[in-house]
């Protein structure tokens, strides 16, 4: 009867064991963000991975940089959860920080968002920009400043 309930026991914490790893092991995706056409090599580019529309262009979900080489820059984001996602990028040519703007309306810097999309009388719209991520995608974007 004591060898019956180690079996038992023993299968138990095998098949948790084993529930628990697939759970862990879920995919994630990635994005590589690849962005061309800066005007020079000067600053930083900076970049936005957005996943809700009210947040698009404000609030990023998560934000990197880097270094613009040959007019070229890129990033990747990773472990990023299955969702709707949307990327803005700028030139951050004077490393401040922020899209620098004339009069508040127009940018002065180089910018751009997935799907390459360009807004008409203001900012690109999320319903242009988003795409989405599932099943362990490593998703790669190109982006025209």
């Amino acid at each position: 009867m004591c060898n019956l309930k180690s079996i038992i026991m023993q299968s138990v914490l095998t098949y948790f064991t084993l529930l628990v790893s697939v759970f862990m092991m879920e995919a994630q995706n990635n994005v590589e963000v690849s962005m061309y056409n800066f005007d020079n090599d000067k600053g930083k580019a900076m970049v936005g991975l957005f996943n809700e529309k009210g947040d698009f262009l404000d609030a990023a979900y998560v934000s990197l940089s880097s270094e613009i080489k040959d007019k070229t820059a890129s990033v990747i984001f990773t472990d990023v959860p299955d969702g709707t996602y949307a990327i803005s990028c700028y030139h951050d040519k004077d490393d401040n920080g922020v899209l620098n703007m004339f009069m508040g309306m127009w940018p002065t810097e180089s910018y751009g968002c997935s799907n390459n999309a360009r807004g008409s009388f203001g900012p690109p719209t999320w319903e242009d920009a988003k795409f989405d991520l599932t099943d362990g995608e490593n998703r790669k974007i190109d982006i025209k400043l």
